[in-house]
């Protein structure tokens, strides 16, 4: 990958208004928040980075360096110089480094962004492509028409309710007997989409009905995550903490209640604290000046409310992104404590491979900026769209902390109102 040379041109253009309009129906590529982020347009890529299981080192450590070298060797013209801009790659990496998923880094050869209300195209080419220099790097790429609406459809996966159930039942005898203080819990649901399903309007819809959260479409990963897991710019290094849930009120009565609830929970209390020790113990060899707020506050999503702490420091060493994404994967919120008996518990009670699912999901740039979220609120889409084809296999995941005091009844709703926002997207 290393003897690659990049050749990255970045020119301001007209507001743009409908990003994904300008990405691939079938392959779709986006980071999204807000009405704001990037898209590769169409999908041609000029460079990927393609980690399988077994490579040595984890993988987000074998994708920084691969990255670190192809970036050293490219070239930019960047006249814009907001984040997002120049060389990019767009990444997600898989939860467990046993995984069967791949873990990615794309670099499209077209990518439209927005941000602080301005618009840029950045063309990205290698150094042997013969469109260098013929073609005008700031014009703007024609958009693609959205496909007509399309329905999904998922049921149980391999993890049943009630075995999810049983499952959170044996967590319970473990956690008593000191295997570990918290393990999260996932289950799965599969279907189908059309095999012509144009998928943006999946990812369009959730960033519509979602817009405080990240909304991605990596490698057919699509989703919608409010879980920031790190953040860094011109060394200011910032990630948002979130662990313990509960569900919304059906009136604002109801709504306080649930809150106040939530707030008071000795239970997602402590819960919350493990994940916010993981994300401190992790960031603190890279950063100085670390601090969080000594409470957490209750951040409220359209369907769920959520503990949440954020985190911030100075980055004192050369990690990017990416290293410190790899650092902190996985945090106690999507994993457990202690780490290492937290994966062990997940691979004995999951009956499947959680591939990209609660692993990094996000971007980075050439000097090793970038943001990344865990991907949660998501689904793969396997393999790559056959217009011969009549259905698209699509599997979706959630999950929740199982700490002393749970209930399984309880923690298997958590799980369903966490696939409401991608189960009412997809329908």
């Amino acid at each position: 990958m290393s003897s690659i040379r990049l050749v990255a041109h970045t020119r301001e253009i007209d507001p743009v208004e409908d990003l994904l309009a300008y990405t691939s129906p079938a392959r779709p590529l986006a980071w999204l928040r807000r009405g704001e982020g990037m898209v590769a347009a169409g999908d041609g890529i000029a460079a990927a980075i393609r980690i399988p299981a077994g490579q040595g080192g984890t993988r987000s450590g074998v994708l920084a360096d691969a990255w670190r070298a192809l970036a050293a060797q490219a070239e930019q013209d960047d006249e814009v110089g907001i984040p997002g801009t120049g060389l990019v790659a767009f990444g997600a990496v898989a939860f467990d480094e046993d995984s069967a998923a791949e873990s990615v880094l794309l670099v499209p050869d077209t990518v439209i962004g927005r941000r602080d209300g301005r618009s840029w195209v950045t063309r990205i080419r290698r150094g042997d492509d013969t469109r260098l220099g013929a073609e005008d790097p700031g014009i703007r790429p024609a958009p693609t028409a959205y496909g007509p609406h399309w329905a999904g459809r998922v049921g149980p996966g391999a993890q049943t309710p009630q075995a999810y159930q049983q499952a959170v039942r044996l967590a319970l005898d473990e956690i008593a007997a000191g295997v570990y203080r918290k393990v999260v819990l996932a289950r799965d649901l599969t279907g189908t989409v059309p095999g012509d399903a144009d998928l943006r309007r999946l990812v369009r819809a959730l960033s519509t009905g979602y817009p405080d959260t990240w909304t991605f479409a990596v490698d057919g990963l699509i989703g919608a995550s409010p879980e920031t897991l790190v953040t860094a710019h011109r060394r200011a290094v910032t990630a948002r903490v979130l662990a313990g849930t509960a569900g919304r009120g059906a009136d604002p009565d109801a709504d306080a209640r649930a809150s106040a609830a939530l707030a008071t929970s000795a239970k997602d209390l402590d819960e919350h604290r493990y994940a916010v020790q993981s994300v401190r113990a992790a960031l603190e060899p890279h950063t100085r000046g670390l601090r969080a707020d000594t409470d957490p506050f209750v951040l409220e999503l359209p369907n769920l409310f959520h503990l949440a702490t954020d985190v911030a420091g100075e980055l004192t060493d050369g990690a990017s992104s990416l290293d410190l994404a790899g650092a902190m994967h996985p945090t106690a919120a999507v994993a457990g404590s202690p780490t290492d008996a937290a994966i062990a518990a997940i691979r004995r009670l999951e009956p499947f491979d959680r591939g990209r699912y609660a692993g990094p999901v996000g971007w980075i740039d050439a000097v090793g900026d970038g943001e990344w979220a865990i991907a949660l609120r998501c689904a793969q889409f396997a393999g790559a769209p056959d217009a011969a084809s009549a259905a698209r296999r699509v599997t979706a995941y959630a999950g929740a902390g199982i700490v002393a005091g749970s209930d399984p009844e309880s923690e298997l709703l958590e799980t369903r109102v966490k696939f409401r926002p991608l189960v009412d997207a997809l329908a």
